[in-house]
């Protein structure tokens, strides 16, 4: 393959990580409201003079976020959660431009596999619902709640993390073409392991959506206990406590419980991966199961920094930072995904 594809197909696996990034930044800073209107085109360009931002600044003061949280805030305080909505869409439009240009040359100068056209195409499709999605999402949050649906929240967040996955499938096979097939573990066992590591995830949006480390800033135990009374009282298992998570308790300690015990299975589950892997007489298989397990080790450990830090506030470092291994990890799985998967028989 061309070079400068392979080289812009990994840039966009990076720009792809980094609005990920940026968007788990605007989510915890609170940004993600600060802009009201989803204006793709004239949205580009940002408020350029004090009367603009008087403009912008009175949008946002007839949301409810403003009303119920921020209410008070000062132009200096505004202008930084504008800055971070602001630079997540356009970030998002940034990469539109780096793929879109490009694409259309390699198209032109026959560079491109009918096969990695098709592959593109999918991946903008997917693009495009991250984004309506997002808007779905951040318009849930304009009208009577003081923050985005935390459901509609984590739907994004998968959405974007498929794209990322898809993206990181695509680089694998087009940067190392001989990697597929190549480990003697069984495929199974990595599906499953990716399915796991998949619920986890969305469960963790859920939690961050929801805040609900605010609930139970403790570990091991969850304010004192192992398994919340809350969760042992039938009388608490009510759909409205899903749908209104944000006026009770059960729907925290639910959350959190869950996410706490999936995150010990994956942890298990790396340890054997690893056992398989190091077994292994391919150096390939030895590596990418150590660097499975200790981004799997990483993660447990900052997810348990992140809670115990909750107190009165989201850790935005350690939350984002808590993300970004996430992502980092859910990269390695499709890795190990990929090198398991086995070659199509002629």
């Amino acid at each position: 393959m061309n070079g400068f594809v392979k080289y812009w197909l990994l840039a966009g696996l990076v720009m792809l990580f980094f609005q990920i990034f940026i968007g788990g930044v605007t989510r915890l800073t609170g940004s993600g409201l600060s802009i009201t209107k989803w204006e793709i085109v004239t949205g580009t360009i940002p408020p350029l003079s004090e009367s603009a931002w008087e403009l912008e600044f009175e949008k946002y003061k007839a949301t409810p976020q403003y009303e119920k949280i921020n209410a008070g805030m000062g132009m200096k305080e505004f202008k930084f959660i504008y800055f971070w909505e602001y630079f997540h869409r356009l970030w998002a439009r940034m990469m539109g431009f780096v793929f879109l240009f490009p694409f259309l040359f390699f198209v032109f100068k026959g560079w491109l596999s009918k096969r990695l056209i098709r592959q593109l195409l999918v991946l903008v499709g997917l693009t495009m619902i991250v984004a309506i999605f997002g808007w779905i999402m951040v318009a849930s949050g304009l009208i009577e709640r003081p923050w985005v649906n935390a459901y509609k929240l984590t739907w994004h967040l998968s959405l974007a993390l498929i794209v990322f996955a898809y993206m990181a499938w695509i680089v694998y096979g087009y940067w190392w073409p001989d990697g597929r097939g190549r480990s003697s573990i069984s495929h199974s066992m990595v599906i499953y392991f990716l399915v796991i590591l998949s619920i986890q995830i969305m469960l963790g949006g859920i939690m961050s959506g929801a805040k609900t480390g605010l609930v139970f800033p403790t570990w091991p135990d969850m304010n004192g206990e192992i398994l919340p009374t809350v969760l042992t009282d039938i009388g608490e298992w009510k759909w409205q406590h899903l749908l209104e998570y944000d006026k009770n308790t059960f729907f925290p300690a639910l959350i959190q419980f869950l996410h706490r015990g999936v995150a010990y299975i994956v942890f298990i589950f790396a340890i054997f991966l690893f056992t398989k892997f190091w077994r292994s007489s391919i150096g390939l298989d030895r590596k990418s199961g150590l660097a499975l397990l200790s981004f799997v080790g990483l993660q447990v450990v900052l997810g348990i920094w992140t809670v115990i830090n909750c107190k009165g506030h989201i850790p935005v470092a350690l939350g984002i930072l808590h993300q970004a291994v996430a992502v980092f990890l859910l990269a390695l799985t499709v890795w190990v995904f990929y090198i398991t998967k086995p070659l199509r028989k002629a």
